[in-house]
């Protein structure tokens, strides 16, 4: 994805989102070490607080983009997407913002308070399916239905684009960062994180984290192209039935290792953020600390390490059992 058409999407919008931001936590640099017997710089993990963005995640900065592009007659037509709650709410407060409207498929069993804020934005939702692959189709046949275009949750220039704004900021904040780790479900916000922090920032080392049972992308990457899986996980934000068609060569480009965690090791992360940081991470925004923080991505000792905390939408009715099922961290992280 070319830096040029990063920098214009963050032209296009206009000021109107967060610039998150940059947290440090010591007590995440300590367990670092003892993970991997190195001390990232100034003991300190990095923390890119994109769970505080408009709509919960980072998925505003992509549906944005995506929107503007959209010719006078696809705006009066509508737009259509499919989401597990995160990308449907981005396009609906982005869409109400726009003039655009939105219809947001979700599958059947997608988090209430997720479907809840599409529809409070002004989406029309449609739940359908067991599965996103389901969605996905739905969403194809409602295209078809009703003339509607297509705002994809990852897989279009617009939206990579979009995403790559939140790389833009990284570098500006931590311009010597030396190893940046994000969440992966279809590869749209690491393709454009990636994109614009290896144009800026070429000797970083980008690491991408998927569920062991929804890892679409790690499947991808072995076979050469996009393989359909059935996600099942935790991190529902993760789920993507497939990896992107545009997504899958950037990462195989710029993003130099995925890692896959187990739900429980995912969990650790959503209880080590609302213990020591005090922040609330859904299972997907915390996959990539728990990462980090598990020893499962290598760093070397005085290297600025920032990791993408990438939405924070999670399902209150289910945070004591997200809780109980953790796996847990390194000892010292009780210290």
């Amino acid at each position: 994805m070319p830096l040029d058409d990063i920098r214009a999407a963050r032209e296009r919008h206009g000021g109107r989102l967060h610039r998150t931001p940059i947290l440090g936590s010591e007590t995440a640099g300590r367990i670092v070490a003892a993970a991997t017997g190195h001390r990232p710089r100034d003991g300190r993990l990095l923390l890119k607080a994109e769970h505080l963005q408009k709509t919960g995640s980072f998925k505003p900065r992509a549906a944005l983009n995506r929107l503007a592009s959209l010719s006078e007659d696809e705006r009066k037509r509508g737009a259509v997407t499919m989401s597990a709650g995160n990308a449907g709410q981005a396009y609906a407060w982005a869409g109400r913002a726009a003039g655009v409207p939105v219809t947001v498929v979700m599958p059947a069993s997608a988090v209430r308070s997720k479907v809840d804020a599409c529809l409070g934005y002004g989406a029309d939702v449609v739940l359908h399916g067991a599965d996103v692959g389901e969605t996905a189709a739905e969403m194809d046949r409602l295209r078809d239905e009703r003339g509607l275009t297509i705002v994809h949750p990852f897989d279009q220039p617009e939206v990579i684009a979009g995403n790559g704004t939140l790389g833009l900021e990284i570098v500006e904040d931590v311009p010597d960062v030396d190893v940046l780790v994000a969440g992966i479900g279809g590869g749209g916000l690491i393709a454009g994180v990636a994109s614009a922090v290896k144009a800026l920032r070429a000797s970083s080392r980008i690491y991408g984290v998927e569920p062991v049972a929804s890892d679409a992308m790690s499947q991808a990457l072995t076979a050469g192209m996009p393989v359909p899986i059935r996600p099942v996980s935790v991190a529902d934000g993760l789920g993507a039935p497939f990896a992107g068609q545009l997504t899958l060569p950037i990462v195989r480009a710029l993003v130099d290792d995925v890692v896959l965690l187990t739900d429980a090791e995912i969990l650790s992360g959503v209880r080590f953020g609302l213990e020591r940081l005090k922040q609330v991470l859904e299972p997907a925004g915390a996959a990539a600390l728990a990462a980090v923080l598990l020893g499962r991505i290598p760093v070397r000792a005085g290297e600025r390490v920032v990791v993408v905390l990438s939405g924070g939408n999670i399902a209150l009715e289910r945070l004591g059992e997200f809780l109980a099922a953790a796996a847990p961290l390194p000892e010292s992280a009780a210290r």
